[in-house]
């Protein structure tokens, strides 16, 4: 296992992709997961700057891992809007050399789904699938609360239900948890689909709530209870014990404060556990 830092922990500070690229190097990240708004903005309006910086990725041992957007497939939405969306992300992915797009399943719980209206949402995600497969990417859906995979069950079912090869999952072990799964025996049913995964933490399910979109993209919106990984309610060190001989990124999000002191102090933990584990 490898671990990467979000762009999206940078949103709300004044820092360009070259530091973000150089930060990662200094501190031992061997990936970036690019939000899609700055994979954007970065091929509209610094595409010089981090074309150059792309090509040194490769010599600081550097990847991009993935971009994370939204890709709307609500029966309201223009869907054919969603499949212009789906295109672009295809091109700028190609640019940064990745195969990974991480969206999420919809904007409402599974429990609220009608029969036939997930149906749809199975047909609409069935068909991004095979347009990023002509890309030979990967959709990866994130566990993640108010969608079709915010629980264990429903989330095997889409899975099942879809059918399609280039459909995986971006695992962000809080939420499983928050589901009222177990962690590691979601990690394990869902094994034969990840491609990724998101740690974070928080210090009580009180907070769960800081975790909205709405409230992790509002500056001004409350950081309470978002706390290091290991000062955290989930027990990430037996999440690691089980993942860390797999092949995939770990992506650390951190929505809170003070984003390089926490990500590199993150780090150093990271990395001590992981030599009393290899040498214990």
């Amino acid at each position: 296992m490898k671990y990467s830092l979000c762009t999206i922990s940078f949103r709300h500070q004044l820092i360009s992709f070259t530091d973000i690229v150089q930060f990662a190097y200094e501190n031992g990240f061997e990936g970036i997961e690019l939000w899609g708004t700055h994979a954007q903005n970065l091929y509209m309006q610094e595409y010089e700057t981090t074309e150059r910086e792309l090509n040194c990725l490769k010599d600081k041992t550097l990847e991009i891992t993935m971009i994370s957007d939204y890709l709307d497939i609500s029966l309201s939405a223009d869907f054919e809007k969603t499949i212009e969306k789906c295109e672009q992300l295809a091109m700028l992915a190609n640019w940064f050399k990745t195969n990974k797009i991480r969206t999420f399943a919809g904007k409402k719980g599974s429990a609220d789904f009608s029969q036939q209206e997930r149906q749809e949402y199975v047909n609409r995600i069935r068909m991004i699938c095979e347009l990023f497969a002509q890309h030979n990417m990967y959709v990866l859906l994130e566990t993640h609360p108010n969608t079709l995979t915010d629980t264990l069950p429903s989330t095997l079912e889409l899975l099942g239900e879809v059918d399609h090869p280039n459909l995986k999952i971006n695992l962000d072990f809080l939420h499983i948890w928050e589901s009222g799964a177990d962690p590691v025996d979601s990690f394990q049913r869902l094994r034969p689909w990840i491609q990724h995964y998101h740690f974070k933490n928080i210090s009580s399910a009180d907070y769960l709530h800081v975790f909205e979109p709405n409230n992790v993209y509002a500056a001004a919106g409350s950081r309470t209870g978002m706390v290091p990984l290991f000062e955290g309610i989930v027990n990430y060190d037996e999440i690691i014990q089980e993942v860390r001989d797999t092949d995939h990124f770990a992506s650390l999000e951190w929505f809170g404060h003070n984003a390089k002191e926490i990500l590199r102090e993150e780090m150093k933990v990271l990395t001590n556990r992981n030599l009393v584990v290899v040498t214990s």
